[in-house]
């Protein structure tokens, strides 16, 4: 198999993107900025694998950027480097924009002008669409994104599909939905919840709890990334998702039940509402059908099983937690106006 550049994979999805191409026998090429995000605890499985190599490159310096990719010459660049939390985006926007956009404009920028063609698969979101309170986004709807999060992400979209038309670069856009899985930053609901419930605290929920997300597990994400990348048509969006929504009560909820299970559920351990943050869209859903069809994908792991497997990690791996900021973990984000 030829090497794959992963940015961002000392994060969440790209952790778990680079262990699944490694087991289909990809040499790995990982750079990485090194943020409050990136945890080298994510790559302990597989940091030693001899097809596996890290080295620390900002997207933003475009320079050692092109001397890694003229160096190494991958045959594809899956670029999951982000920042992504809402959060953080309404207290501060400027680092999403040197991220998110700017980031992708050095890849865009070094691709146009490579004499080898290098395939860009650009990892994306379902916010870029907006509040759906009925039905779901499909591939060619407008975006309206609503948070400077989603606003940057929707921006380097917009990017890539400028240099597919003008420049003839070589990618693949596609949006997902919600993650949910191992090596997750607890400042996301899911392991929040779960990192909340194994130091018993209470678990808070923004405003009444029903602001609904379609939830798939990483995972199945990850399968679906390199399924686009070997198969996928260049020039395309592709959208990523399990047709499974939840709202953050349920969500919540569901935790409770199995944490009672395994008997890890604090006497005091209780759900609070918090207020809400600004400009929070109710409801994202998307429209899986074209991946589907065209490409023969489908998720494999149910909403239940991928919480059971992501429960059964955090437990076993506490250590993950030693490398955070314990300020990153408990600490209110998102609550400018």
């Amino acid at each position: 198999m030829g090497k794959i550049l992963v940015t961002g994979g000392l994060g969440f999805i790209g952790s778990n993107l680079i262990n699944l191409l490694l087991k289909k026998k990809y040499k790995v090429l990982n750079i990485d900025k090194v943020t409050y995000a990136s945890n080298f605890y994510n790559i302990k499985e597989f940091k030693k694998n001899k097809n596996y190599k890290f080295i620390r490159c900002d997207l933003n310096n475009p320079k050692k950027l092109k001397e890694i990719i003229t160096k190494y010459k991958p045959i594809g660049i899956f670029n999951v480097a982000a920042e992504t939390h809402v959060d953080r985006s309404i207290d501060g926007p400027k680092n999403f924009i040197n991220s998110n956009i700017i980031g992708t404009f050095n890849i865009l920028e070094i691709l146009r002008k490579q004499k080898i063609k290098i395939k860009l698969i650009h990892i994306s979101t379902d916010e870029v669409y907006g509040d759906i309170l009925r039905g779901r986004s499909k591939e060619d709807d407008a975006y309206k994104p609503s948070s400077p999060y989603a606003a940057s992400k929707a921006a380097s979209d917009h990017l890539v599909t400028s240099y597919i038309r003008t420049y003839k670069v070589p990618a693949i856009v596609t949006n997902c939905s919600n993650n949910f899985g191992p090596r997750q930053h607890p400042e996301k609901l899911i392991p929040k919840i779960i990192y909340n419930i194994i130091n018993n605290k209470n678990l808070p929920i923004y405003g009444k709890g029903k602001n609904s997300r379609e939830w798939i597990y990483v995972e199945d994400h990850c399968e679906a990334l390199i399924k686009i990348f070997r198969e996928g048509k260049l020039g395309e969006f592709y959208n990523i998702g399990s047709n499974v929504n939840k709202d953050n009560l349920d969500v919540a909820k569901t935790l409770i039940t199995i944490a009672k299970r395994k008997k890890l559920l604090g006497k005091n351990v209780k759900i609070i509402f918090v207020k809400d943050r600004p400009g929070h869209d109710m409801r994202y859903a998307i429209n899986s059908n074209k991946l589907k069809k065209q490409l023969k994908w489908n998720p494999k792991v149910s909403f239940m099983n991928g919480l059971e497997k992501t429960f059964n990690w955090y437990i076993n791996n506490q250590k993950y937690y030693s490398n955070l900021n314990k300020q990153d973990i408990l600490k209110r984000l998102g609550k400018k106006k």
